[in-house]
């Protein structure tokens, strides 16, 4: 999970991760309780690098996983 975190960062993921944080921010500050759940789903897509942020839009792809293993030896 750390690893996942820490590397891999793209422009994609920071967009993601940016526009996460600001809608819940944005969010919180109009009192829109419904908008947090978007806001978070983005951040943590963007935090995480999954689905369409870590550059597999159908899922878990294995071109993601593949890199993390030969990163590891």
């Amino acid at each position: 999970m750390k690893e996942r975190i820490l590397t891999g960062w793209t422009f994609a993921r920071v967009i993601y991760l940016l526009i996460g944080i600001l809608v819940i921010i944005q969010s919180i500050i109009d009192r829109n309780w419904i908008l947090i759940a978007p806001g978070v789903y983005f951040a943590v897509m963007g935090l995480l690098a999954m689905g369409c942020a870590g550059g597999n839009c159908f899922g878990n792809s294995c071109t993601y996983q593949q890199d993390l293993k030969k990163s590891k030896k």
